[in-house]
């Protein structure tokens, strides 16, 4: 039994997750390190020499880890690193929001595919196309309707046009978003009991 626990130590003290844990790795372990994109990630990040174009082929099948070799290793190529963190519509949004070299544009088209991520990408990053967004953003009810409160320059009509197809945020558009057709949130709105009541009691101009 003692064997066994002696072979399994000496095991575990070769293993790259130990060296990585207790800074022992050395550019020797460069090659295991591109088996694993957190290892590459890290490798390239904290072992002098480590080589970055190496490093950087070990991280581009993970959008995660692809997004953070450029956010954070000097000597990224941002270009394939992007190209490897939009396939991700989530990290392409954390790309253009946080990458100085990021091309919005083609970001964006990543993001487009989440009605959430749409709505954020025309609130937070700069040089967004708001008419894009707003096309993926009115799939949404619930993001139609923030689109229209939140974002300067939000075409109040096309937005209310993805509100109406839920009877509470056609409320809501009615009684928050100034611009609002009445009539046409109150025909949705009507469609469920208390959305019907909240109308009738909150909104001014509604046909009691």
């Amino acid at each position: 039994m003692l064997e066994f626990l002696i072979r399994d130590a000496k095991t575990a003290l070769k293993s790259f997750g130990y060296k990585l844990k207790n800074n022992l790795l050395t550019l020797e372990d460069q090659e295991e390190a591109l088996t694993n994109p957190k290892w590459a990630y890290y490798f390239a990040k904290d072992i002098p020499g480590a080589s970055i174009e190496a490093c950087q082929g070990g991280v581009i099948n993970n959008p995660e880890w692809a997004y953070h070799f450029a956010k954070d290793i000097i000597g990224a190529d941002i270009e394939v690193c992007q190209e490897a963190t939009i396939k991700d519509y989530e990290w392409a949004y954390y790309f253009a929001k946080d990458i100085t070299e990021a091309n919005i544009e083609v970001c964006q088209e990543a993001v487009i595919k989440n009605p959430k991520l749409s709505y954020y990408f025309a609130k937070d990053i700069p040089g967004t196309d708001i008419e894009v967004c707003q096309e993926a953003v009115i799939k949404d009810p619930y993001w139609a309707y923030c689109f229209a409160r939140n974002i300067p320059g939000a075409n109040i009509e096309v937005c209310q046009g993805g509100a109406v197809n839920e009877p509470y945020w056609a409320y809501r558009f009615a009684k928050d978003i100034q611009g609002a057709n009445i009539e046409i949130c109150q025909e949705a709105a009507i469609k469920d009991s208390e959305s019907a009541y909240k109308f009738a009691r909150d909104i001014k101009g509604a046909n009691i």
